[in-house]
């Protein structure tokens, strides 16, 4: 079995009145190459006439991010051209590559009418032969993923990027970059097999799991060794975890607000060109 170093929870991080949980990075765990970052967002229940996400409009370059809307919708806009409004199971993967500025904001239906909002945002970085690729946006909404059933029903896998068990899905990472959200009820179980070269991403999002035979609760990041392949999850009780793996990049790691790359030069350089203008211009 696959090692566990430590347990990590996230710590509270509100954004204005958006209730925040941030698994990465804490002062414990700085990231997991290449995942960089996870915002847990909610769950909480908003009125009628609210001010939705305060995510306006922002510029990104050199990583990519992967949204999973649990609760409530996203509105997405950016300058590359992408456009959607994801509601509920959901997902956006967006490549910020060489620039972009875009918004993520609730929907006009849901600032009218609130609702529940729960929403994680991931942060992948981009090896340094891709951080100047160009930006890409896919949203999904929850019919358009793939499901792999496991446990006569009592585990059900949404598959974003990579395969599982044949399940092959919908997002091409280029940087061969695995994500599944898994849903358990109490009681479901699974195996999966994971190379012990290709760090792990394991975030318990509700619930509890007992992973390789440790208790792990809800808001609590698993740090694995490289020691190991194996992971073995039981369901305490009813849970979602997100489960993701890659390969490490080993590449200097420099960021800076909304934009990570390998040298502080070319992080002066992603703010010039924003502020010329190079990542677009928000209309």
């Amino acid at each position: 079995m696959r090692k566990i170093k430590k347990l990590h929870k996230a710590v509270y991080a509100p954004v204005d009145d958006l209730l925040t949980y941030r698994a990465l990075p804490t002062r414990e765990v700085e990231y997991i190459d290449p995942f960089l970052f996870l915002n847990h967002h909610g769950p909480q229940q908003y009125g009628p006439i609210n001010r939705g996400l305060p995510f306006g409009p922002h510029p990104h370059r050199g990583f990519e991010t992967l949204t999973f809307i649990l609760e409530g919708d996203i509105m997405h806009q950016d300058t590359g051209g992408g456009q959607s409004v994801i509601e509920a199971g959901g997902v956006q993967w967006m490549t910020a590559g060489s620039g972009l500025i875009h918004a993520e904001i609730s929907s006009d239906e849901f600032k009218k009418n609130g609702g529940a909002l729960e929403i994680l945002q991931l942060w992948f970085n981009l090896p340094a032969r891709y951080k100047m690729v160009k930006p890409h946006y896919v949203g999904l909404q929850k019919e358009e993923i793939p499901v792999a059933v496991e446990d006569n029903g009592k585990v059900k896998v949404q598959v974003v990027s990579g395969n599982w068990d044949g399940v092959k899905g919908p997002i091409d990472s280029i940087s061969d970059i695995s994500m599944a959200s898994i849903d358990l009820e109490k009681g479901g179980r699974f195996t999966t097999t994971i190379p012990a070269e290709r760090n792990i991403f394991f975030y318990v999002v509700r619930g509890a799991v007992q992973v390789n035979g440790e208790r792990a609760e809800k808001l609590t990041l698993v740090e694995f060794s490289n020691e190991g392949e194996e992971l073995a999850v039981e369901a305490l009780e009813e849970s979602v975890i997100l489960l993701g793996h890659a390969k490490p990049f080993n590449e200097p790691v420099v960021s800076h607000g909304p934009f990570v790359m390998n040298t502080e030069d070319e992080i002066r350089e992603a703010f010039r060109d924003y502020q010329l203008g190079k990542m677009g211009r928000w209309e």
